[in-house]
């Protein structure tokens, strides 16, 4: 196991362990000291020595979690890989800035997903099928994100006016990004795929068929009213959250309260819609 002292280190964190080599250790010994540098983190204030030793020591100890899900794509060759990496440790440090012990659920079954996600987005915004001019590659991003915010907000899908004033563009630079999306892959409707029972089955063939993501619009749906219901700061709470993807601490700066009143706030709001589509389904 790697060896841990409470000695003090060269950033002052007294009666906080000092892990030699964090980025080497076994992941084993990550997992049992994770949860310690958390509980900890929690109680620290952010901006401190404290809280920044905390919080890089628990970015080294989980670097294990990068390489694993970068695994996944060796295929793309050691020159992006090494790109790969580095955007899978945005996904790491996301999940710990936002990750919390009352969630009752492992860190490492929480951080995966974030930084798999961070990766998958990689090579959604940088891999097109056709050439595509780099402005518009980028209106491409801010109109993703400004069109799931609209979404969340508004509890439908924006229009183009609404879109343009909140990416402060055009009207019809935005119908253009919306335009140069369908540029970033491209199939023959002839590519034959598996499916059918000669083993083969053209594309076009699934052209019109029910859309399973259907689902996941009912959820949106079902959750939309929940959020409506909720009292104006928790709403404010949930999208400064959620769609600013602001701190808890840049929350409490806004409302004026502390940051663990933030924290307690937030696992209120968070448990109540979570009841609630619980008893939906």
């Amino acid at each position: 196991m790697a060896t841990v002292t409470t000695a003090k280190t060269d950033t002052d964190v007294d009666g906080l362990p000092e892990v030699a080599e964090p980025s080497r250790m076994a992941p084993k010994d990550a997992r049992q000291l994770t949860r310690l540098f958390f509980d900890q983190l929690a109680a620290l204030e952010e901006g401190t020595p404290e809280y920044q030793y905390a919080r890089n020591t628990l970015i080294e100890m989980n670097m294990s979690l990068v390489r694993f899900a970068a695994g996944r794509f060796r295929s793309r060759g050691p020159e992006e890989m090494e790109d790969i990496v580095q955007v899978g440790m945005i996904g790491l440090i996301k999940a710990i800035d936002r990750f919390e012990l009352t969630r009752e659920v492992e860190f490492t079954s929480f951080a995966i997903p974030y930084i798999v996600g961070e990766i998958k987005r990689f090579f959604r915004d940088t891999t097109w099928a056709v050439h595509v001019p780099r402005r518009l590659q980028e209106a491409r991003v801010q109109l993703a994100r400004a069109t799931e915010e609209l979404r969340s907000r508004l509890g439908r899908t924006p229009t183009v006016k609404e879109l343009s004033e909140l990416m402060s563009l055009p009207e019809d630079e935005v119908r253009e990004a919306r335009l140069a999306s369908n540029g970033y892959n491209s199939t023959s409707l002839d590519a034959a795929i598996g499916g059918s029972e000669d083993g083969e089955t053209a594309l076009a063939d699934f052209i019109g068929a029910d859309d399973r993501a259907l689902e996941l619009v009912e959820d949106f749906h079902a959750l939309a009213p929940m959020i409506a219901a909720l009292g104006e700061r928790d709403r404010q709470i949930i999208h400064m959250r959620f769609a600013e993807e602001l701190t808890q601490a840049q929350i409490g700066e806004r409302l004026g309260v502390s940051q663990m009143h933030v924290s307690r706030l937030l696992s209120r709001c968070l448990a109540r819609l979570r009841e609630g589509m619980l008893t939906e389904s």
